[in-house]
């Protein structure tokens, strides 16, 4: 029977690393294990019909850009249509809102007096229209103001 010493350094050592039980190499190298990465790329170059080691090839990679380039062409007519939906009329009529009220502010600003309920009646105006655009927003896809990142130009 182990002394007590015996026992605190072999539960020291379990408690740090791979507990015994588990460890197939025993304090051993892992020179006879098996890997599992390597067999699963194995597998995976026996599916392609590519078996063998990497090697890597010469070819350049061509990538079809199918996005909208950075400089967007604002002569193409199709860019550039009338309304032809409910949503797009909507919004529509949330930028008209937005401008009217946008004028609104002005006026309201060099008046002498600046009635209350004027001022909270141009905001609320302002608010529904900057908030109906989050509503009526369409397909950011088909937006001719953003570059390939979204980023608008």
């Amino acid at each position: 029977m182990p002394n007590r010493a015996e026992r605190r350094a072999q539960a020291k050592q379990n408690r740090r690393g791979v507990p015994q039980q588990y460890d197939q190499t025993r304090g051993r190298g892992r020179s006879g294990m098996l890997d599992e990465y390597q067999l699963q790329e194995k597998s995976r170059r026996l599916q392609d019909g590519t078996d063998g080691p990497w090697k890597p090839t010469g070819d350049s990679v061509v990538e079809n850009e199918n996005l909208l380039t950075t400089n967007p062409d604002y002569t193409n007519p199709k860019m550039f249509k009338a309304p032809h939906s409910m949503r797009q009329w909507f919004r529509v009529a949330s930028w008209a809102l937005i401008a009217l009220s946008a004028i609104a502010f002005l006026v309201v600003m060099w008046l002498p007096s600046h009635p209350m309920w004027l001022i909270a009646t141009v905001s609320i105006v302002f608010a529904v229209g900057v908030l109906s655009l989050f509503f009526t927003a369409g397909n950011p896809k088909h937006n001719p103001n953003l570059d390939q990142n979204g980023t608008a130009v």
